[in-house]
């Protein structure tokens, strides 16, 4: 039996050789790979999205044009004006030098006399409308005010939404998730401040706060875009609103994914793959119109070269599910 298992251990050793692991398992065994993408032709659609609002325009003050003293009401509070519609009526008074005749008689001319009619501004329901009858106004004062029963979608563009705004479209389309089917939302407006409000209305024909406006900077800087609200179509103050800028389209156009882009707005570089194994090398090329995800390369490259995929030393983004980055779209 002894003779039989060293028999057994050498047929072992002969066919099969000593096993030996020395593996150790602190030590990474994976290989690290560059991820490499081909320029290719596609469509891209310049769609910039953004989050907004729809929100109640603003209210528009009435001001004296006169100083004088207000000498008729000809509109109650509450009631709808058109604009230019009469409001109120200032009379001003001017006294004149007495006037001396040969025999020293004095005669008093009477003053001169101006009225001026204070009309709306706009058309909508007038408010706070703050003077009384024979009240002395000046010239600026606000004696009232006209809340219109339009409305705005309002929101604000990122840093990069506006490098992506390369020309001023008119229009915009609006999506209120739970309203009217997606409309043309015209004259598109951009400026620079976040939209800080028009007001608190509470649905339409409903006043904004006065001195609100869709457009006004407010404290953080940013960039508001705003457009009005059609008049058939139906809102309410406050509601939320998806407004889509379409900053134009580019077809048969050569495409590489962004992260394969250093720059994404006029200029930028990416890193060439050769056939031979070298290391990739910085490569400057003209940059035109991107979706978030693919960026359209004017100059600089030709379809089919290779480049990385991931801009040496920024992060890889995190793909979604159904995300696919080096196709083109």
């Amino acid at each position: 039996m002894i003779f039989a298992a060293i028999a057994a251990s050498l047929v072992k050793l002969a066919f099969f050789g000593a096993v030996n692991d020395t593996t150790d398992p602190t030590m990474p065994t994976g290989a690290v790979t560059e991820s490499h993408v081909d320029a290719t032709l596609g469509t891209v659609v310049n769609d910039i999205v953004v989050a907004g609002t729809i929100e109640a325009d603003a209210t528009v003050p009435v001001r004296a044009t006169l100083a004088g003293a207000v000498s008729e009401l000809l509109v109650a509070q509450g009631s709808a004006v058109d604009a230019g519609a009469p409001i109120l009526r200032i009379r001003s008074e001017t006294p004149v030098d007495p006037v001396i005749a040969a025999d020293g008689t004095v005669t008093q001319p009477k003053p001169k006399v101006r009225v001026e009619t204070v009309t709306a501004p706009i058309t909508g329901v007038l408010g706070g409308l703050a003077v009384l009858k024979d009240q002395l106004v000046s010239v600026g004062d606000t004696v009232g005010s006209v809340s219109p029963s339009t409305f705005s979608a309002t929101g604000t563009l990122s840093a990069e939404q506006q490098f992506r705004l390369v020309s001023q479209p008119e229009d915009a389309t609006v999506t209120i998730s739970g309203g009217p089917a997606p409309f043309t939302c015209p004259g598109l407006r951009v400026s620079t401040g976040p939209a800080s409000g028009a007001g608190t209305g509470g649905d339409a024909g409903a006043g904004a706060d006065p001195g609100g406006d869709p457009l006004a900077p407010a404290p953080g800087g940013g960039t508001a875009v705003s457009c009005s609200i059609p008049a058939e179509v139906r809102v309410f103050n406050g509601l939320a609103a998806e407004i889509t800028i379409a900053a134009g389209t580019a077809e048969n156009v050569l495409l590489l994914p962004t992260t394969a882009v250093e720059g994404l707005s006029d200029n930028g570089n990416v890193w060439l793959v050769s056939d031979d194994g070298a290391e990739p090398t910085k490569h400057p090329v003209r940059i035109g119109l991107n979706d978030g995800v693919m960026v359209q390369i004017v100059d600089g490259l030709a379809e089919g070269e290779t480049v990385l995929e991931f801009v040496p030393g920024a992060p890889a983004p995190v793909e979604e599910p159904g995300m696919m980055f080096g196709s083109g779209g």
